[in-house]
């Protein structure tokens, strides 16, 4: 199979990969320096065996013209109308894209939208009792609440959780707001206030930054009816 690849490469093929057979094409060595990325569950295993990849498991799929990676089944799919795209117009790929029952087109750099983990059972309860607040709360009344000074808040955050009270703060109301997305025809502005973002440009841009994509656009992918 590394033969077999190796060939192709030299006389001129694209190589295209979906989840985990980036491995087969990192044995090649086409990959070392370059990024790459996979299923986000295979994305250590990919590091720990192939070093000189440049892993990247948020993102979809990334496309360096001669070799090509991607996430999970559904991001191989992203990236073959990407090539489409590529090598046909924007056009033709959104025709395919129709005929495939499929959103026309998402960005290589948006994330896989892992399951987030459930939050660990830590700091006696404060977590779940910030999370039922996200409209008003603030890193000092995350303090107050625990009986402790923000220093020793952000101590046992950093202990505990590896991140600090206001980092997890933002994180927990990025992940409400794409539930929010999801599940309901909220306006963006209404969905900023209730997860405390204040407003719609607050949200998009920390929305841009976490997700790698826009609200709107999220929405139009992962809305369930």
């Amino acid at each position: 199979m590394r033969r077999a690849l190796l060939r192709a490469h030299a006389r001129g093929a694209r190589l295209v990969t979906i989840c985990s057979g980036v491995f087969a094409l990192a044995r090649t060595g086409l990959l070392d320096g370059r990024s790459a990325t996979t299923h986000w569950g295979r994305a250590e295993q990919l590091r720990r065996e192939f070093p000189r990849v440049r892993v990247e498991p948020d993102v979809l799929y990334v496309d360096h013209g001669d070799v090509a990676t991607s996430a999970g089944a559904g991001a191989g799919i992203d990236l073959c109308l990407h090539l489409v795209r590529k090598d046909h117009g924007a056009a033709h790929a959104a025709l395919v894209a129709r005929h495939m029952v499929l959103p026309p087109h998402r960005e290589g750099g948006q994330v896989q939208f892992a399951p987030p983990p459930p939050p660990p059972d830590a700091l006696d309860g404060l977590l779940g009792w910030a999370g039922d607040r996200l409209g008003t709360l603030s890193v000092t009344d995350l303090a107050a609440h625990a009986g402790v000074s923000p220093r020793t808040l952000a101590r046992r955050f950093a202990d505990q959780l590896g991140t600090s009270p206001g980092a997890w703060l933002l994180a927990r109301r990025v992940t409400e707001a794409r539930a929010l997305l999801e599940d309901t025809d909220l306006p963006v502005e209404a969905i900023a206030a209730r997860v405390g973002l204040t407003s719609a440009v607050n949200l998009r841009r920390r929305f841009r930054a976490q997700v790698g994509t826009t609200p709107g656009a999220y929405r139009r992918a992962f809305r369930t009816p």
